[in-house]
């Protein structure tokens, strides 16, 4: 791969008006990515009412079966944001999960709603590394924390929308139709397609934004390949099973023999915890991702040794990831459980919640994300691990909110704590998602971006809401379940203490490392 110098340096002024506008274009596709995402929390009970489930299968719905293929698709669809039209890709995928998303209302089973669950996990796999890469282009590097914070704050307003949407739909169609109304739809179902196809109209909006130049704000003009779909279609052998085996192959005859000894490993330890649980979609789903995970790494660092070394060879990237991947792994949690959790616990109308924890959840992931992107920014100025600080910050600050939240018996007191740590555990994801940008070059971001989102998904999203389903489904008090989470903040802090040593010596000798590695820099 090559990247060259662009013939004027990078610009070094404020971003563009055009910028600030297609960012507020990516915040609404963002906005749908949760709506459609976060949508079940209110209806969960519903869900398990009709359907039949119990609360670890609510819990695997919301996050392992979307989870695990969000995760593994976004590397391949990382790559081809990387090599392709971002606009198209970003577009294509948002009729993909917006139209799974309508989809879901048609389920009459757990099994149908889980495959569903995995389309719309396909389709948002292609949002994030597309906005990641393009933002990255419309704003030069002071600005990346706030605009990737702005971004984000889609990630809230979405997920806080979607439960006073949900609810409103539920209740009025509940009550026009107390039988079912159309085709036998309840509210729940009728909550689903309510949301899913105004974002068909919306793939109209995104298509008409113009693609950046890959690589201008940085000063290293990255060309568009010229495969790009042979480019994406050789990722999706090394990390989508079974086509690993064919990826694997290729390599070689010790490389197929070591994927398949690491296929074993996965069997074996996924058998136990099922023997252990007796939750057999969770561990077989978990136990695909992280066998996925492993054979695209390990075809990575043959294929594109730069990436490699600059993303999963760099100690700073990887604890980044890891750290907030363990942030996100209880806020997942507490983003699905929280309404079902009211309604139960507390005896709240899912109005009632769905106002509430959705407008607080959204007011205050708003204000923590943007101002957490700002303060980072401010912090990064002065020293390059000044964005840590933040991700820190995210990691700590929650826990006492929480706690509280989770044994009082107030519904308002309840309702303003989660308000409160909200704020705090979304002031990490800028400065984290920022800095794992700074770490690598303008070429590789889509990729960089979709292995944030591995740790981010696969350990947050995967396990967060799935292992509080499970702990209450065994003690039968989702309380229990919810706060039994917090033993990973320790290990999130860990890690990112580490990441505040090694961010500073990463990032100035980013350069020198892709050279040494094989990248041709003019």
């Amino acid at each position: 791969m090559t990247s060259q110098l662009a013939e004027s340096a990078a610009p070094q002024g404020k971003a563009s008006g055009y910028a600030w506008y297609a960012l507020s274009v990516l915040v609404l596709v963002y906005m749908f990515n949760f709506i459609d995402r976060q949508i079940l929390s209110i209806l969960a009970n519903d869900v398990k009412r009709d359907l039949g489930v119990d609360d670890a299968f609510l819990g695997f719905l919301y996050g392992t079966a979307f989870g695990v293929f969000y995760a593994l698709f976004g590397v391949p669809l990382g790559r081809l944001a990387d090599s392709w039209h971002r606009i198209r890709l970003m577009t294509v995928g948002l009729v993909l999960w917006s139209t799974m998303t309508s989809l879901s209302g048609l389920s009459r089973n757990g099994a149908q709603l889980a495959a569903a669950r995995v389309g719309v996990g396909i389709g948002e796999a292609t949002a994030s590394p597309a906005a990641y890469s393009l933002l990255s282009d419309w704003f030069p590097k002071r600005q990346r924390a706030t605009a990737l914070a702005v971004y984000s704050s889609g990630l809230y307003l979405g997920g806080g929308l979607s439960l006073g949407i949900g609810a409103l739909v539920v209740g009025k169609w509940n009550k026009v139709f107390p039988d079912g109304g159309p085709l036998g739809l309840v509210g729940w179902q009728a909550a689903f397609m309510a949301v899913g196809i105004p974002g068909l109209l919306l793939a109209l909006l995104v298509a008409s934004l113009k693609e950046p130049i890959r690589g201008n704000s940085d000063g290293i003009v990255t060309p568009t390949s010229s495969t790009p779909f042979t480019d994406f279609f050789g990722e999706l052998v090394t990390i989508i099973p079974p086509f690993t085996l064919i990826g694997a192959s290729r390599r070689g005859p010790a490389a197929l023999g070591l994927n398949f000894a690491f296929a074993g490993l996965c069997v074996a330890l996924a058998g136990i915890l099922i023997r252990l649980t007796g939750n057999l979609p969770q561990w077989t789903a978990f136990g695909v991702g992280v066998y996925a995970v492993f054979s695209w790494v390990s075809a990575l660092r043959v294929r594109d040794p730069v990436t490699f070394r600059l993303i999963w060879g760099t100690p700073a990237f990887v604890q980044v990831a890891l750290g907030y991947g363990l942030i996100a792994f209880i806020a997942y949690a507490v983003s699905f459980w929280a309404a079902p959790y009211a309604e139960r616990l507390l005896g709240v109308s899912k109005i009632t919640a769905g106002f509430f924890i959705g407008g607080g959840g959204a007011a205050g992931g708003l204000i923590g994300v943007v101002t957490g992107g700002s303060i980072a920014d401010a912090l990064h100025k002065n020293n390059p691990a000044g964005r840590v600080w933040v991700v820190l910050f995210g990691a700590t600050a929650p826990a006492i909110p929480m706690i509280w939240a989770y044994t009082t018996t107030s519904p308002a007191l309840f309702f303003f704590l989660n308000f409160v740590a909200g704020i705090f555990a979304s002031a990490a994801l800028g400065a984290a998602a920022a800095t794992t940008q700074d770490l690598v070059l303008p070429r590789m971001r889509g990729t960089a971006t979709a292995t944030f989102f591995l740790g981010n998904a696969l350990i947050g999203l995967a396990l967060g809401p799935s292992l509080a389903g499970m702990v209450s489904t065994a003690t039968g008090n989702l309380r229990v379940g919810i706060l039994s989470l917090l033993f990973v903040a320790p290990i999130s802090i860990t890690l990112l203490l580490f990441a505040w040593r090694s961010v500073p010596c990463a990032e100035a000798t980013l350069l020198d490392r892709a050279r040494a590695a094989g990248e041709i820099i003019a």
